[in-house]
């Protein structure tokens, strides 16, 4: 069941009919189609700019609203969806493959409502499997799987970071080594954070939102991608860009909060959470953001801030001409203020609530997690003591069976890590641990509190996809055998089953035998059996392989096997890409 609350400009387009331009207290959005199969699916993102606002299920699909449209909402004949963004004059989505396709006049001039494949469009074939996507007012910004940044479509501020275009139908390569992409639906600027927390930034800073210093306030197009200095010290856990400003969130464990807010560019727009310009990043400060409230959430739309913290508190400030700050007027705040919310159906977690802010309009909406496949096995191997091989010991004296090598997965391959984890542990009850190795084991955060307390020894940067890698070279950790042509190969078990429906079925069958079988694959050629080796430790095909039809027609069959159908990215699918970009 959704859950979605709508606060803002109800014009562009028209989102909730037969209620006013303007709605400046939440109100309840309901689908017009709510029987139809895809709306029955919860929530899962939504994006909204100036021309155009999108909602996509857990399922897959998205549906979207025009400007100016009696016909909404359309249905996105795109399957398998795993993001979208919407800029001003922008649309782009990001497929379960790997694919982006999108549309805008920045983007297709000949045909702005036509979503192309701007991901197939990569000059080096080998970079065209995308993570991550950000939209800004008319550029698009992709994250690959080989951490490189490519911006498409608008560059009249520099914002792609180069000094000759107005702008570009083909993705071009920004920077390396990228771990994260910041940008907005209304920004002309971008920011690019490395694997060493080293930002840069680039495009529009005519309003000082790029925090570069005041001694450079005055040039308005930086248009070439610039490290950014004298940033608070901390994490970044996110940025988050307006068009005159930009709102950073930093968290640092010797600080009380943990979290803290930081903000640059011009306050005369009421964006920045405080009464005076800014050219670098500056503290927020406010009474709102106690010691033990945890920022759970926040978005930035053109000049107005959302902010939803784990006390249930929705605290906001900027512009509030159509009432996207919910506070039942129009009034600006240039200062952070509480905002009333209503009774909220699912209130008993609000940290499966997200904020969004679009162009003057905002969002709250229920959106709880979900497990893959995958996790979901890992909560059944969390309960299952023939895997276990580590123990540890609560505050009540109890002990806690686990699994070093799930455990390996999520923390940082360090044992000082795990010796932390046991330390935390000493000092909890058997229900609070239980919760803490739940988190683990899933990745999801089921209590904030707990979660805070223990992410920083969680492995969130580094991809899961690593850490088997290195797994893969460690003998130690390998019980399972794989024989084929007379030559064996060992496999974690956890790793097939992660990987495989077949092999889950086998270890986690209550009745099977737990053995080390031997199994036969001597069917598949060597060529074969190497992608399905490297792909059962990384979610990946080498890049340096050639697929061909043959290697395509037998995998298939080894695919169906393996019973491999229900991973992410499909395997099939990885094939079939990477040998339609070789041709």
């Amino acid at each position: 069941m959704n859950e979605i609350l709508f606060f803002g400009e109800n014009e562009k387009p028209i989102l909730i009919k037969n209620e006013t331009e303007t709605i400046t207290k939440p109100i309840q959005f309901k689908f017009e189609n709510e029987n139809e199969n895809e709306n029955e699916k919860q929530i899962k993102q939504i994006s909204s700019g100036r021309f155009s606002t999108i909602f996509l299920f857990k399922n897959g699909k998205a549906i979207e609203y025009l400007r100016d449209s009696n016909q909404n909402p359309f249905k996105i004949q795109i399957e398998n969806i795993q993001k979208v963004t919407v800029g001003c004059f922008n649309v782009a989505i990001l497929t379960k493959e790997g694919n982006v396709f999108a549309k805008g006049y920045d983007i297709n001039p000949e045909n702005r409502n036509e979503f192309i494949n701007i991901s197939s469009l990569i000059e080096d074939k080998n970079d065209r499997i995308i993570e991550d996507i950000v939209s800004g007012v008319g550029s698009i910004y992709l994250l690959t799987s080989n951490q490189n940044a490519y911006g498409i479509g608008d560059n009249h501020y520099g914002q792609l970071g180069f000094w000759t275009m107005e702008k570009t139908e083909k993705p071009i390569l920004m920077m390396k080594n990228v771990s994260k992409i910041f940008s907005g639906n209304s920004s002309n600027h971008v920011f690019l954070l490395n694997s060493n927390q080293e930002l840069f930034g680039c495009g529009n800073n005519e309003y000082g939102q790029l925090g570069l210093g005041e001694s450079i306030k005055e040039e308005t197009k930086i248009q070439k991608l610039t490290q950014i200095q004298n940033i608070p010290k901390g994490k970044i856990i996110d940025i988050q860009c307006g068009y005159f400003h930009s709102i950073m969130l930093i968290e640092n464990e010797n600080q009380n909060p943990k979290r803290k807010f930081y903000s640059c560019g011009n306050y005369q727009f009421n964006g920045l959470g405080k009464d005076e310009n800014t050219y670098e990043f500056t503290e927020i400060k406010s009474s709102l953001f106690e010691n033990d409230d945890i920022i759970l959430d926040f978005s930035v739309g053109d000049p107005h801030s959302l902010i939803l913290t784990s006390n249930s508190k929705l605290i906001g400030f900027g512009r509030n001409f159509y009432g996207e700050l919910g506070t039942g007027d129009t009034n600006d705040q240039s200062i952070p203020i509480q905002i009333e919310l209503p009774k909220l159906r699912f209130n008993e977690d609000i940290s499966n609530y997200h904020i969004y802010c679009g162009e003057n309009k905002s969002f709250l909406y229920y959106s709880p997690f979900s497990f893959s496949n995958i996790e979901e096995d890992l909560i059944k191997l969390f309960k299952r003591k023939e895997f276990c091989d580590i123990s540890f010991k609560t505050q009540d004296g109890e002990i806690i069976e686990a699994h070093k090598l799930i455990l390996k997965y999520r923390l940082n391959q360090n044992e000082n890590q795990i010796e932390k984890l046991q330390e935390i542990i000493s000092k909890k009850s058997i229900k609070e641990s239980n919760q803490i190795f739940e988190m683990i084991y899933s990745n999801r955060i089921i209590n904030p509190i707990l979660y805070c307390e223990i992410k920083e020894i969680i492995n969130l940067n580094e991809k899961i996809e690593e850490t088997m890698k290195r797994i893969y070279l460690n003998e130690n950790e390998k019980d399972f055998i794989i024989e084929r042509k007379e030559k064996q190969y060992k496999f974690p078990k956890l790793i097939l089953i992660m990987r495989s429906e077949l092999y889950r079925g086998m270890f986690l069958s209550v009745t099977e035998d737990k053995s080390n079988k031997v199994t036969d694959y001597s069917e598949l050629s060597n060529k074969s059996f190497e992608i399905f080796e490297y792909w059962i430790y990384s979610n990946q095909i080498k890049n340096e392989i050639q697929i061909t039809q043959e290697i395509i027609n037998e995998l298939e069959t080894g695919i169906d096997y393996f019973q491999l159908n229900q991973t992410n990215p499909n395997l099939f699918d990885l094939l079939i890409n990477k040998f339609n970009n070789q041709n």
